[in-house]
């Protein structure tokens, strides 16, 4: 038998799942018998930690790719590293950037940002030839041609075969050609609107030897389309559905302003309603974040694009104000923490803490370093600038040895977050007006990208006027 869930923001349909998985155990279903699998690896040990067991008895709480991974019994010298893109890179005369692909915050859509290993890990998510993804033309042609993708991605398989290395879609491929999917009694897939058609194809796989499954997911989310997610899939399937209606997270203001974008959406949808938390909350327009009291409280900002986000944290900079983003606290932050070990080191105190600052300015006094002068000097490569910025920081109590109460994030690097306060900047962006001139769907998931932006405030929402109309989302 197979179970939908449609989870709004906030209703709770991960604890739906595991809710589910717990009553299994409880009647005495084999652990080695449950198979939930996540989006993220952050969210597969979220799902473990909330199970009533030890991790070690549940196999099977995995991202698909992981699944694989272990189900063929590779090790990491058969993957391929985030060194062998770059160096592969440097071959082709191409430039690189693959992130750590088991960080555990990040999907397995959002790792390299060379255009043209995108567009072909795009393909083999659609399971179409490179040669049709091209043609369709979900690109920019400046940045992409033919015959250089062609080239790039031949010497990519070649490479793979000589050093016989296997990527994340590789895996799920052989795991499906195999047949190496075990049995299960029951399964549960949270997040299935972000499924590709390659992972469907898992999904059917498993589909064969499993006797329940569960499925969890938004259409109204789903913000992956341009890697090769295909909403439509999880609408269409097949199941026994169920709407959760009462969302524990969102404010009255935040939903009645969600209602707008979905509310565009000329394309397939499951037509659905969540009500609100009983908290009114606020929702409105800024046209500056220098409105806002950031000194106080905890932040999230939002952006479209990646310069955008830039943009902002190189502001919060200038206001002498704590900031991180999903790559982790900024350089000059990182930067302080580098002294602070480099001190540690030296006093050999490998724990240096707060109660132990007496002894940094005890070594800094034994270094003979003047009135004028102290610690941060120690680090030559430090600007002063960015020394100004770390004593403000501490001047103003600030605990750089924790997170930032500001965090700043591109809407899709935050899909699953959420914070009391969230800025959005309602900027979209000239790549992003022209890419959704193309298509509806594109149109439509750009209505789901607002949204998701929308939903991550609990509390209350400010959006972040541009100072051209014609270039912002309007809510």
């Amino acid at each position: 038998m197979i179970y939908k869930y449609y989870g709004p923001p906030g209703t709770g349909k991960t604890y739906k799942l595991i809710s589910r998985a717990r009553a299994y155990h409880k009647t005495g279903t084999r652990l080695d018998r449950i198979g939930y699998f996540a989006f993220t690896r952050k969210a597969a040990k979220e799902a473990k930690a909330r199970m009533p067991v030890v991790d070690s008895l549940l196999p099977f709480f995995q991202t698909f790719h992981s699944f694989a991974y272990k189900t063929l019994n590779l090790n990491e010298e058969n993957v391929m590293q985030p060194v062998h893109y770059e160096l592969l890179g440097k071959k082709l005369g191409i430039r690189v950037s693959y992130s750590d692909k088991y960080n555990d915050e990040e999907s397995v859509y959002l790792t390299c940002n060379n255009p043209y290993f995108q567009l072909i890990n795009r393909a083999v998510n659609k399971g179409i030839d490179i040669e049709d993804e091209f043609d369709l033309g979900e690109h920019d042609r400046k940045e992409i041609n033919w015959h250089t993708l062609n080239h790039i991605y031949k010497n990519f398989l070649v490479y793979k075969q000589y050093h016989k290395l296997y990527d994340f879609n590789d895996m799920i491929k052989l795991l499906i050609d195999y047949d190496k999917v075990p049995k299960f009694d029951v399964v549960f897939i949270d997040e299935a609107q972000d499924l590709s058609p390659l992972q469907w194809k898992l999904y059917d796989k498993i589909k064969e030897k499993t006797k329940d499954i569960y499925l969890a997911g938004d259409d109204d989310q789903a913000i992956f389309a341009w890697a090769g997610a295909d909403v439509n899939r999880f609408i269409n399937e097949p199941a026994k559905e169920k709407v959760l209606m009462y969302s524990k997270r969102i404010s009255k203001a935040v939903q009645q302003a969600s209602e707008i974008p979905i509310s565009k959406i000329a394309g397939n949808r499951k037509i659905k309603k969540y009500l609100p938390r009983d908290y009114e909350g606020e929702s409105q327009y800024i046209s500056t974040i220098n409105q806002l009291d950031l000194t106080k409280d905890k932040w999230l900002i939002l952006t479209r694009t990646k310069d955008q986000a830039l943009g902002i944290m190189e502001d919060l900079y200038k206001r002498n104000l704590y900031y991180q983003s999903n790559k982790g606290k900024s350089f000059k932050v990182r930067l302080y923490q580098r002294i602070k070990n480099y001190l540690s080191w030296v006093n050999d105190d490998a724990q240096l803490d707060e109660k132990q600052w007496k002894d940094i300015v005890e070594y800094t006094n034994k270094t003979k370093i003047t009135e004028k002068e102290d610690w941060y000097d120690l680090f030559t490569k430090a600007s002063e600038k960015d020394k100004n910025y770390i004593r403000n920081l501490l001047e103003q109590k600030e605990n750089l040895d924790s997170p930032a109460r500001i965090w700043v994030s591109t809407i899709h690097a935050i899909k699953g977050g959420e914070e009391d306060n969230v800025i959005l900047c309602m900027h979209q962006g000239r790549t992003v007006q022209k890419s959704v001139k193309r298509s509806q769907a594109k149109l439509d998931e750009e209505h789901r990208v607002w949204y998701v932006g929308i939903t991550r405030a609990r509390n209350n929402l400010y959006k972040l006027k541009t100072k051209n109309k014609e270039k912002e989302y309007q809510i």
